[in-house]
């Protein structure tokens, strides 16, 4: 046991409640037979949506005290007061972009000689993000929109993801559902938006081209979808839009949303965003009369982001609330002058069995084995080293100064 590498998988402590876990009790135990010198110990946890029963079954051991491990797996930011000194955490951090409300995180990281390789920053060369949750992010959050549509129009009704067992579960739950006619968009082109376009399959959605969605009506639902080269143009109107020159230089580009926006019933945004990058639409658009937007399922959901009107988090037991268009005030959802805004920032943890389990697999193929060896993809996710910032993420030096 001296000469193993001690994993432990810790308990999630943030105020969310988060029900995800890296791997499951069934790849621990993969994990732990070709990797002899790997022994994994799990945190005991009331609301993992693996239970500890399911890990000692597999001959995992269920600690109290996961402080001896080597390296610990997380999944939403650990709390400063359980943050473990001179440790390997890997975790999403959200703090990349400099986000102020973990900057007190950041600092104890630091001043506790913590190494933090962060979720978010595992990439391939191309900048292609190897893991995360954002295909059942799409799930979900497409769902819920389709689900917040059908009850304000009072023509279909759809239960809760959370109280289904699983995906499969879910898909069965859409045998015989109709929905009526309507005009659904569909942003970005990521893993969430795979996501997204999974449940308009499942659902006999029909995608349709731009020019058609903008120029006819149809008896059937339908949806249009939409990626970055078809939303954003330079501002010059005189060269076209790259990808690695729009993600180095947002600001120079305009939205381009707005000629498809009176068309729109349902907008189910998975498109990145951060500050320097345009938004959809601006509040004066939606308080156009003639405007027939009902529904926005914002799975991105950045508060005041690419959705201008969303207006903070909603949660998975109360996931819709309304957005009066004229006062801009939140109100209760499916009134008259209300968009219903859809705006849960941990949507996979309805899907916690499923979205884990995909997380783990990335996990093992991508990332473990960097974990014991030379790795340039755990490097370039390595933002802080023994506490100090790596050459990689220098740009925070401010952010992490006292």
């Amino acid at each position: 046991m001296n000469n193993k590498i001690k994993i432990g998988i810790i308990k999630e402590g943030k105020s969310c409640k988060d029900n995800r876990v890296a791997f499951t009790p069934a790849q621990c135990l993969w994990i732990q037979n070709n990797y002899p010198n790997i022994k994994i110990f799990v945190e005991n946890s009331p609301i993992r949506g693996y239970s500890d029963q399911e890990y000692s079954r597999k001959g995992i051991e269920v600690v109290t005290d996961i402080s001896d491990c080597d390296i610990l797996f997380g999944i939403k930011e650990v709390p400063v007061e359980q943050l473990i000194e001179n440790k390997t955490y890997l975790f999403f951090s959200h703090t990349k972009k400099k986000q102020s409300f973990n900057q007190k995180l950041f600092h104890q990281l630091m001043d506790k000689k913590i190494t933090l390789i962060d979720y978010e920053c595992l990439e391939h060369r191309d900048g292609q993000r190897i893991i995360g949750f954002g295909f059942f992010a799409g799930i979900v959050g497409a769902h819920n929109g389709i689900m917040a549509f059908g009850k304000r129009n009072k023509t279909y009704d759809l239960d809760r993801v959370y109280k289904l067992k699983d995906f499969k579960s879910l898909m069965n739950s859409y045998f015989g559902l109709k929905l009526p006619p309507c005009k659904i968009v569909i942003t970005g082109s990521g893993r969430v938006t795979t996501g997204i376009i999974e449940i308009m399959n499942l659902l006999d959605i029909k995608e349709i081209e731009k020019e058609d969605f903008l120029d006819h009506e149809y008896s059937y639902p339908i949806f249009l979808h939409l990626k970055g080269s078809n939303l954003y143009h330079p501002k010059d109107h005189q060269t076209e839009y790259h990808r690695l020159d729009f993600h180095k230089n947002p600001q120079n580009y305009e939205c381009t949303f707005s000629k498809y926006l009176p068309q729109t019933d349902i907008l189910i945004n998975g498109i990145y965003w951060e500050p320097t990058i345009a938004p959809l639409f601006k509040i004066e658009e939606i308080q156009k009369l003639d405007i027939r937007l009902k529904t926005i399922a914002d799975v991105t959901d950045d508060a005041f982001g690419s959705i201008p009107c969303n207006l903070g988090d909603s949660t998975i037991e109360d996931p819709i609330y309304g957005f009066d268009r004229f006062s801009l005030q939140k109100t209760d959802p499916y009134l008259p002058n209300s968009i219903d805004i859809m705006a849960v920032g941990n949507l996979p943890n309805e899907l916690p069995r499923d979205a884990s389990h995909y997380f783990g697999e990335q996990l093992i193929k991508n990332v473990l084995p960097g974990l014991f060896s030379e790795s340039e993809i755990v490097d370039n996710a390595t933002i802080l080293k023994n506490g100090k910032l790596t050459p990689r993420f220098m740009y925070l030096n401010d952010y992490a100064s006292h």
